[in-house]
């Protein structure tokens, strides 16, 4: 028995990796317009209580729209929202 041809035989192909989910896998249209409002607050600089009061919520409800987008979006910190809101034109 001779392993020559199982030597020369092409291996398997394989699929690619799934790109990693990025900011606008789900779109930035998945944003409730609340919550586009709370990550315009954030990405002018302001706090999640200075955020709260501008909006007439509280900073708990701020941070639950917050999370939200991370959630939706695949985002994991403060940076990467304001990078999100920035190429969003917020």
């Amino acid at each position: 028995m001779s392993l020559a041809p199982a030597l020369y035989a092409k291996a398997p192909t394989t699929t690619p990796a799934p790109a990693p989910a990025s900011a606008f896998a789900c779109g930035p249209a998945a944003l409730a317009p609340r919550e586009r409002e709370a990550l315009q607050h954030i990405a002018a600089g302001r706090t999640y209580v200075q955020t709260a009061r501008r909006m007439g919520l509280s900073k708990h409800t701020v941070d639950a729209y917050l999370r939200r987008i991370r959630a939706k979006l695949g985002i994991s910190n403060t940076a990467e929202l304001t990078r999100l809101a920035v190429s969003l034109g917020l």
